[in-house]
């Protein structure tokens, strides 16, 4: 997941489906690149669990999955709490010396 969340584009694409779902189409209009290279970008990110793609018609609509995200979150929170510990006890550790 976060090799599919280093790219700028696919977290841009996960921006753009934050407001909703949208088509292949739709999204690639924001783009200045080919629908083609939208596509493998939302594959990747289908990959990992962040969108959930289904057809209608010839339409293919993508959808934000957000729950990886929100797992990730609570992991890197655990660590922000850590090093937060950490750092407000060389804090006091430097003032007391």
């Amino acid at each position: 997941m976060f090799r599919a969340v280093a790219d700028p584009t696919r977290r841009e694409i996960l921006g753009i489906l934050r407001g909703g779902r949208q088509t292949v189409g739709g999204i690639a209009r924001n783009f200045r690149m080919s629908r083609p290279a939208i596509s493998k970008h939302i594959h990747q990110l289908h990959k990992a669990g962040l969108v959930e793609t289904h057809s209608e018609g010839t339409t293919t609509v993508c959808s934000l999955n957000a729950k990886p995200l929100r797992e990730i979150n609570t992991w890197l929170h655990e660590y922000e709490r850590f090093w937060s510990a950490s750092l407000e006890s060389l804090k006091k550790y430097l003032e007391e010396k």
